[in-house]
């Protein structure tokens, strides 16, 4: 597992190189980077989603998916609170961007091609799971750090995005044992098939606009990237391994868990006023660091889970 995931990840990590390429020779720009990750967030991932729930029913499957959204709201009360412990509220001034890049992911950008490509359509079956769970709880507990207060508006936004959309829809036809036609199907799985590459050149044209050799002489950031990508993912293995889980289930939540962090945290600190330059240079910086890290954490996690 330790050597597939790794060569996976230097794949996708040659793709990212090329859009780093492509931004600096500007033959993309901060427009066409935008563009392309609505594309991805409005149009690819929710058909990648619908295209892994359109297989046979399986009660199997069933006991999974609920054992995956289990898995997940476990996952993220426990970021949560390994991010408050490790992260305190007067160490920083940007503490709860901090905090939200510990706790949310890229389980969507990052993760749904990675998991595809380890674990199939079966694994991104059941990272549908945890990608609900990130939207119930950044748009809720994500909010809280931004804003520092909550509103019901911003859960019904949160409940009301493509994505969560999708996956309610798609969990909801595959109870329905309904198959889409397949003439629309085949379309959708064409479009499912963006989704490695179109990925990871928005993370390279994220990338591309770091300075690089600034981030590497900031210490915090080290500390802020290590939080999301040693410290909650290392400490969330006992407790997958706790729980009855199977293999499967297991080892999606924990990649997922133990992705680079989410390009939402940027998105938020945008929306909300706050150092966004400071949450998408921990973006910056976990995206890279994550080819080393990640393979890592599951090369540890293999011993227990």
């Amino acid at each position: 597992m330790f050597m597939l995931i790794f060569e996976q990840l230097v794949k996708m990590f040659f793709i990212m190189l090329l859009a780093v390429f492509c931004f600096k020779i500007k033959l993309v720009n901060q427009e066409g980077n935008s563009t392309l990750s609505n594309l991805l967030l409005l149009v690819v991932n929710p058909c990648v989603v619908l295209a892994s729930f359109q297989i046979e029913y399986d009660p199997a499957l069933v006991t999974g998916l609920l054992l995956s959204f289990l898995a997940a709201a476990i996952t993220h009360i426990a970021a949560i609170i390994i991010s408050s412990l490790f992260i305190r509220k007067g160490s920083s001034p940007d503490y709860g961007i901090e905090r939200f890049n510990a706790v949310y992911s890229n389980c969507g950008f990052i993760g749904i091609p990675l998991i595809r490509s380890v674990l199939g359509d079966t694994g991104v079956f059941y990272l549908t799971a945890y990608i609900v769970i990130f939207n119930l709880f950044s748009w809720t507990h994500g909010v809280l750090l931004m804003e520092k207060k909550y509103s019901a508006k911003n859960l019904k936004q949160g409940l009301l995005s493509p994505m969560f959309v999708c996956s309610i829809i798609a969990v909801i036809l595959f109870f329905l044992r309904f198959r889409i036609p397949s003439l629309i199907l085949d379309p959708i799985n064409y479009i499912s098939d963006m989704n490695t590459p179109l990925a990871m050149m928005i993370a390279g044209f994220s990338v591309a606009q770091a300075d690089l050799k600034a981030l590497c002489r900031k210490t915090r950031l080290y500390y802020a990237s290590a939080a999301r990508l040693i410290i909650v993912p290392i400490l969330v293995i006992p407790v997958l391994a706790v729980l009855p889980l199977p293999r499967t289930v297991a080892l999606t939540t924990l990649i997922a868990a133990a992705c680079p962090a989410s390009a939402t945290g940027t998105m938020m600190a945008i929306r909300y006023k706050q150092n966004y330059t400071y949450s998408s240079e921990i973006f910056a910086m976990t995206t890279v660091l994550s080819v080393i890290t990640l393979p890592m954490v599951v090369l540890v996690a293999e011993n227990f889970l």
